[in-house]
């Protein structure tokens, strides 16, 4: 079982900021894509950010190329979204996920889900 919990949401202006790190326990060989995911209100969820743990290869939406990062800590169980140059548009719930390959920006290839992390960005 994997368990996911985000933190590091907040307010910010525009132009800032952010980085989330999302605590995963579980984690194994057959989970081994984690992705950040966010839903802004009356829009569907999209896939923000993936990356492989055993391998670092990453994937981005095309929204946030060059402005988020995403990285791991495996001493720590932790992956971490950077979130730079922030934007009103980016506002929303962010999620950390984690499931089976192929990693993917698909909510459906997700099968374990964090409670989500509120972000704020103000114009």
């Amino acid at each position: 079982q994997v368990h996911l919990v985000e933190s590091g949401g907040g307010s910010v202006q525009a132009g800032g900021s952010l980085k989330l790190p999302c605590a995963a326990f579980g984690v194994s060989y057959s989970t081994p894509c984690m992705a950040w995911f966010r839903q802004a209100p009356g829009k569907e969820r999209e896939g923000v950010a993936h990356i492989y743990m055993f391998g670092g290869g990453t994937g981005y939406a095309d929204s946030v190329k060059g402005r988020f990062g995403i990285s791991q800590d495996n001493a720590k169980s932790t992956v971490y979204l950077q979130m730079n140059n922030l934007k009103p548009e980016d506002s929303a719930m962010y999620y950390c996920a984690a499931g089976p390959l192929p990693c993917s920006l698909a909510p459906d290839g997700y099968k374990f889900w964090g409670q989500g992390t509120q972000i704020t960005v103000s114009s």
